[in-house]
């Protein structure tokens, strides 16, 4: 066991875990933020997404020893009242179904967004095709996308 300091949400955390002890279960099960959720365990689904300095990666795979200094960002720490653009279009188009995939679609749509703010439908199409949505809620999510985009200009 070997201790980690990890800089999550912009707050110290501490997690005395195994080297190999992937990510997501250091943010759930040691530091008690649940919002990031497993799905495949082989980094398919996207559900574990997060962000590490700003870039989209998928949690469920990145051995906590491989942070380093890298921020981490969850889906709780996107914004401090739920009011980034992306989580007010998902509001506003109606996106989840169940739920269960959205906050992942939403740290992989955000990572996007910020490299590229004015996508095509295309370049959507092809950013979000990693995320498994199971309710098959596709056409609403790529539409929140471009919500989001639209309000960011």
């Amino acid at each position: 066991m070997a201790k980690y300091n990890l800089l999550v949400n912009k707050r110290r955390y501490q997690a005395e875990v195994a080297d190999d002890t992937p990510l997501l279960w250091v943010l759930r099960d040691h530091l008690g933020l649940s919002g990031t959720k497993f799905g495949c365990g082989i980094a398919q689904c996207g559900a574990c997404t997060v962000h590490l300095d700003g870039t989209a990666v998928r949690s469920c795979v990145l051995p906590v020893s491989a942070v380093g200094m890298a921020e981490i960002t969850t889906i709780e720490g996107l914004s401090e009242h739920g009011d980034h653009p992306l989580q007010q279009a998902w509001c506003d188009v109606d996106v989840p179904q169940c739920g269960y995939c959205q906050a992942g679609q939403i740290m992989t749509a955000a990572s996007f967004l910020k490299e590229n703010p004015n996508p095509t439908e295309e370049e959507i199409v092809e950013k979000m095709s990693g995320n498994i949505c199971r309710c098959g809620t596709y056409h609403r999510i790529r539409e929140a996308i471009k919500v989001a985009a639209s309000k960011s200009h």
